[in-house]
């Protein structure tokens, strides 16, 4: 049997609307996971990842001025970084652009809870 992912594991929300951020960290409550820190954009995240260990990131596609792409080219880069758990934040189409950016999982908008612990658990490998 594999491990359920401990809900107390910190999280990383990345988005340069608030309001995406409070709506993703709201569902990530509603799904038990208490641990919830953000970042406005790429850079700032980057900054955080490498400052603390997050068990889980999940980021908008689209952030500006350093985006998705590159946050996750530095991630997959960094070798204190490169097994952390991302999911990307994408269009409904969104599926080819996050594998081939090298993201877990990819999460598309619109979305709500269920869609969301979907995608978590595809992307950490594990329920909870």
């Amino acid at each position: 049997m594999i491990a359920p992912a401990p809900l107390t594991m910190p999280v990383l929300v990345v988005d340069d609307y608030n309001i995406m951020v409070r709506i993703v960290r709201n569902l990530l409550r509603q799904l038990g996971f208490q641990n919830i820190d953000e970042a406005s954009d790429g850079k700032t995240a980057l900054a955080k990842l490498r400052q603390r260990r997050y068990g889980l990131v999940i980021s908008d596609w689209k952030l500006k001025p350093m985006g998705a792409h590159d946050l996750l080219g530095a991630v997959r880069a960094d070798e204190a970084l490169k097994n952390t758990p991302v999911v990307l934040m994408t269009p409904a189409a969104g599926n080819a652009v996050a594998r081939d950016a090298g993201a877990d999982s990819y999460l598309p908008a619109p979305f709500d809870a269920a869609t969301l612990k979907q995608r978590l658990v595809a992307a950490l490998g594990r329920d909870f």
